[in-house]
C-alpha cells in the first residue's frame, strides 16, 4: 500500500496492528520509511486515564509516552519493509528521560531515528515533545515478529 504523508488514521491501522485503545498515533506528519519519522498524538481530554492519573492534575504516563514514540518508530520500520501488520516488541529502553509534562488537550509531537535496522532487531533515538518542549526522550530497542 502506498501511503503519502501526511496520513491520517487509516494510513497508520494499514501498517501497525495496534488498535483502540492502545494507538497512540494521531497522524504521521512526515516518514522518510526505515530512517526517520515526525507523527503526532492529539492527547484526548476525555481518556478515561487522567480519571486517575491524576484526578487533580491529570498527566499522560511516561509509560504511553514511550509506547507513542515505540509506535512510530514502529511505523516507520515496518513501512520500509513493507511488513504491514508485524509486530514490533519493545524490548529495551536506555537513558530514558521525563522532563515536561503532558496535559490533557497537548500535542505530543513524536520524532524517532531509526540508528540501526537488521533483520529482527531494531534501534531508534527518540524524542517526545509539547509546543517545542522535550517532554521525554530515550534509546528504544525492538524485535520485529
Amino acid at each position: 500500500m502506498a501511503i503519502m504523508y501526511p496520513c491520517g488514521r487509516d494510513g497508520i491501522m494499514a501498517v501497525l496492528p495496534h488498535r483502540d485503545p492502545f494507538l497512540w498515533l494521531t497522524r504521521v506528519v512526515e516518514c522518510v520509511p526505515g530512517e526517520h519519522i515526525v507523527a503526532e498524538l492529539d492527547v484526548d481530554p476525555t481518556l478515561p486515564l487522567f480519571n486517575g492519573h491524576f484526578p487533580e492534575h491529570p498527566v499522560l504516563p511516561g509509560v504511553i509516552i514511550m509506547e507513542a514514540l515505540a509506535q512510530a518508530a514502529s511505523f516507520c520500520v515496518l513501512e520500509a519493509r513493507g511488513a504491514e501488520g508485524a509486530i514490533g516488541f519493545l524490548t529495551g529502553v536506555d537513558k530514558a528521560k521525563f522532563r515536561h509534562q503532558v496535559q490533557p488537550g497537548d500535542t505530543l509531537r513524536l520524532e524517532a531515528d531509526i540508528v540501526k535496522s537488521s533483520s529482527r532487531m531494531v534501534v531508534a533515538e527518540v524524542v517526545a515533545t509539547v509546543d517545542g518542549k522535550v517532554a521525554a526522550s530515550a534509546t528504544q530497542k525492538y524485535v520485529l515478529a
